[in-house]
């Protein structure tokens, strides 16, 4: 669990039921309680909504630091080079990180059967991987993402008994309710740090169809590739794009970004994107749903 100036990252364990598995790897809190209003969703529309947030919000950390580098720099200027080393280091050794703290977890929960200790090591490996993806300057939450993917389908497949599996998942999902609890409760809180200045407004209005339009892009580009090779669910792309909620990330980095004179208007601005994510898209995904996949 990594909870950063109101952003939460969860990393959960597939639950094997029937022969079917439901991926709760790592949802950003928003679109975990976006996915919970789905309903009758198409399974598969909605494995590609939990997959794409798997990597959102790893990725969006590194290249806001790539970008923070290059706007604020300490001393000479970064060249192509070193944004290039930058991304490739965050990326790939997070990635290589998880991988190798997923499986030295896995070692020990085939040899463990103590659900107990087999939830303690669940949070350790989350807490202890982050802290050293942190210390070895890679990205956490990529190197999060990789380690529950690998535990969340070979661990619970092969190093779990179906009672510590069911208890794991059973953890992990209050602690998904507890923490979205506590985002919520400091997203409400940050208010009280917001300017609402005249300026700050314009440009907090003028960003909301700005970021929806580059959701499109983001989105219609790569189904439409991909849809020469396979099928996509009726309405994907207009679901994938209302539903691509924003939140705690977006505030946590807005609030990381080294004192200026335009931090303060770009806070405001991200506030006003992430109100209205997840008020007015949050609450009418569920409806966009019924008309675009539905009928």
């Amino acid at each position: 669990v990594w909870v950063n100036a109101g952003d939460v990252v969860l990393v959960g364990l597939r639950d094997y039921q029937d022969g079917k598995a439901d991926v709760i790897l790592k949802y950003s809190a928003e679109e975990a309680r976006a996915l919970k209003s789905y309903g009758e969703l198409p399974e598969s529309l909605r494995i590609k909504i939990a997959g794409e947030s798997l990597f959102n919000d790893g990725v969006g950390v590194v290249v806001f630091l790539v970008l923070v580098a290059l706007a604020f720099p300490t001393g000479a200027p970064p060249g192509v080079v070193d944004v290039a080393e930058l991304f490739v280091v965050e990326v790939v050794g997070g990635a290589a990180l998880g991988g190798a703290a997923g499986w030295l977890v896995y070692l020990v929960l085939r040899r463990t059967d103590d659900y107990v200790l087999e939830i303690l090591l669940t949070l350790a490996l989350v807490m202890g991987g982050y802290a050293l993806a942190s210390a070895l300057h890679v990205s956490g939450p990529i190197a999060m993402v990789i380690a529950g993917l690998f535990i969340g389908n070979h661990g619970v497949k092969f190093g779990m008994s179906e009672k510590t599996a069911q208890h794991v998942s059973d953890f992990w999902h209050l602690l998904d309710e507890i923490l979205n609890a506590v985002l919520f409760l400091l997203i409400g809180v940050e208010v009280f740090a917001i300017s609402f200045g005249q300026h700050a407004v314009w440009a907090a209005l003028a960003a909301i169809p700005l970021v929806l339009l580059g959701r499109v892009v983001a989105v219609a580009l790569p189904v439409n590739v991909l849809r020469l090779r396979r099928t996509f669910t009726q309405g994907a792309v207009p679901v994938m794009v209302w539903g691509g909620l924003r939140g705690g990330i977006s505030v946590a980095l807005a609030l990381s970004l080294p004192d200026s004179e335009v931090k303060p208007l770009i806070l405001t601005a991200t506030y006003v994107v992430v109100v209205f994510s997840i008020v007015v898209q949050g609450l009418t995904v569920g409806t966009l749903i019924k008309r675009v996949v539905r009928s």
